[in-house]
């Protein structure tokens, strides 16, 4: 499990003199904490965390030599400026469900022959306890056809008894739609020019 090591923040600093620094602002926060700690990370540390986690990843902070067990629970990142401005960790208590997300991955989309592939939801919600998180849910698309429907309640996440699904069952995942045929709208464009006419 990936590691980062982080120092608490100085408030007197302002976030954008930090990120001029070199650093990312952060907050780590938990029921057993007292209060939430506002931390910070170094740009390369944070940078290798966005790259490697998802959102609802989880993963050990070390803040003074304490290592924290840990929910990646929000990434704000400014896609204009590539820019990631805070990271937000929830310390886990062990035994205790704990909102998530678990990212969807589509794998051999390529192999959808025929049909168009929509993606309709990008990730699950769900209750967990430490223990039994998911960072993400690999699908494989080679067998996939034109008219197949994936509802989360397909997912294997879904079937697991020790996970509580937040998203709702009947929530398409993805579909495999039939190409839509343009030729019939082109005739009726030019039978209605010539009415016109």
């Amino acid at each position: 499990m990936n590691t980062l090591k982080v120092q608490k923040r100085d408030m007197a600093k302002k976030a954008k003199e930090l990120r001029r620094e070199g650093f990312v602002t952060g907050t780590l926060f938990g029921k057993e904490l007292n209060g939430s700690i506002p931390i910070i990370i170094e740009k390369k540390e944070a940078e290798r965390i966005h790259r490697e986690c998802f959102k609802g990843s989880q993963l050990f902070v070390e803040l003074d030599g304490k290592k924290y067990d840990v929910l990646l629970k929000e990434v704000d990142y400014d896609a204009m400026k590539r820019q990631i401005l805070e990271l937000d960790f929830q310390a886990l208590v062990k035994g205790e469900k704990v909102h998530s997300v678990a990212e969807i991955v589509l794998h051999n989309k390529e192999k959808v022959v025929g049909g168009i592939l929509e993606q309709l939801l990008e990730e699950v919600a769900y209750k967990a306890t430490p223990e039994h998180l998911v960072e993400r849910i690999d699908l494989d698309c080679s067998d996939w056809k034109i008219g197949d429907v994936i509802k989360v309640s397909d997912l294997e996440i879904a079937k697991n008894d020790q996970i509580d699904i937040t998203t709702h069952l009947d929530s398409v995942v993805a579909s495999v739609l039939a190409p839509k045929n343009t030729e019939p709208e082109a005739e009726t464009t030019e039978e209605a020019t010539e009415a016109k006419a």
